[in-house]
């Protein structure tokens, strides 16, 4: 049988050779009490490479972000970010249960960000005993409920200079800020200046096993990696992990930013053809609001989100029953995403496997429907 093609997220990407006796060569100590060497390596190439001064090692993205709001804020204080950034839908509310600190939710457009006034609108104002305390704004980039879109490194600038106006913080959760990063042409640096703090994945399209990565100022980490042990991440012979890192993050093609390039092309070459097959609707959504047809150009990274003019459950079924793996989405939709593994030829078998799919579950429809 041919091997599954799974399509369900950039997290199940195994790592590569070069990782692997990276991992099993690993030079390591003991991270809790700061002396691992590898991860130290790991942590001053991250921050090098964002332009900040410190980063933190951590077990994930979810762990990035609740630490940096650990360090960032205190309890009773508000979080202003988009209602479907990962912080608010997907990370089990840490930032109500650990942080004990809440977020006040706008609404995102088509292409992941806010609107600017709204934002400078929902402020709180401190004199007012009623409010809680604005203490922070996040972002994500990329942003995923919008497709995938990169955040330009101006949108950016232009939230950093109202937060910082309000004596605010920015944090990005970048989980997959490389994306953007290869999208826009540009280097993390320039994505990351604006920031206070920002978190990476190195477990999404880099390839490895697990970890992220959170970087900011020393008092800022500081004060996170304080948070961390409190959430209980300290973690001690972990340059094991951390040295699958240290090879994601070479320079040019030795390390695994640059390929992620092929990801996007594979993705748009997907949507391309997903937009010409009778059943594939638009994204839904804030991705693709309008009703019609899938539009190939909303795709710039490694998301395809769309919809089927089928019984959804009964369309993931078929395509799992040919060998590929995609799952449901917010709004309806259905999310493809291309990642480290995922070839040309691939692609050509989730086309065609999707087209059978399709094909099937509307055959099925009408037989269902046809009077004995």
């Amino acid at each position: 049988m041919a091997p599954i093609i799974d399509l369900r997220s950039d997290t199940v990407t195994r790592p590569t050779p070069e990782m692997r006796r990276a991992m099993a060569m690993a030079e390591v100590g003991d991270d809790v009490f700061g002396d691992d060497p590898t991860v130290i390596a790991l942590e001053e190439r991250a921050a090098e490479l964002l332009g900040k001064e410190a980063g933190l090692f951590v077990p994930s993205g979810t762990m990035g972000n609740l630490v940096a709001q650990l360090a960032h804020l205190g309890r009773g204080q508000e979080t202003i970010a988009g209602r479907e950034h990962h912080i608010v839908l997907d990370e089990a509310a840490g930032h109500a249960v650990v942080a004990g600190t809440s977020i006040r939710q706008l609404a995102e457009r088509p292409d992941g960000t806010l609107d600017l006034d709204e934002l400078r609108g929902a402020f709180r104002d401190p004199l007012d005993e009623h409010h809680p305390e604005t203490g922070l704004v996040a972002m994500e980039n990329t942003h995923a409920h919008s497709m995938g879109q990169p955040i330009t490194p101006a949108y950016t600038a232009r939230v950093a200079a109202i937060a910082h106006e309000h004596g605010v913080p920015l944090h990005v959760d970048g989980a997959r800020l490389w994306n953007a990063a290869v999208a826009l042409e540009i280097s993390g640096r320039d994505l990351a200046a604006s920031a206070d703090s920002v978190t990476f994945c190195l477990s999404k399209g880099l390839a490895c096993p697990i970890g992220s990565v959170l970087v900011g100022s020393r008092e800022l980490i500081r004060r996170a990696r304080r948070g961390r042990k409190l959430v209980g991440g300290g973690m001690r012979q972990v340059g094991v992990l951390a040295a699958a890192g240290l090879v994601a993050l070479q320079d040019g093609a030795d390390g695994m930013i640059e390929r992620l390039a092929e990801d996007h092309a594979n993705a748009r070459r997907l949507a391309e053809a997903l937009a010409d097959l009778d059943g594939i609707e638009s994204a839904g959504g804030i991705a693709q609001p309008e009703p019609g047809r899938l539009d190939p150009d909303r795709v710039r990274t490694n998301f395809v989100l769309f919809r089927v003019a089928r019984d959804r459950a009964a369309f993931l079924e078929a395509l799992r029953a040919r060998g590929v793996l995609m799952i449901d989405y917010s709004h309806g939709q259905v999310r493809a995403v291309t990642h480290h593994g995922i070839e040309a030829s691939d692609v050509d078998r989730v086309i065609a496997a999707t087209a059978a799919a399709l094909h099937e579950t509307a055959t099925r429809r009408i037989a269902e429907a046809t009077p004995a």
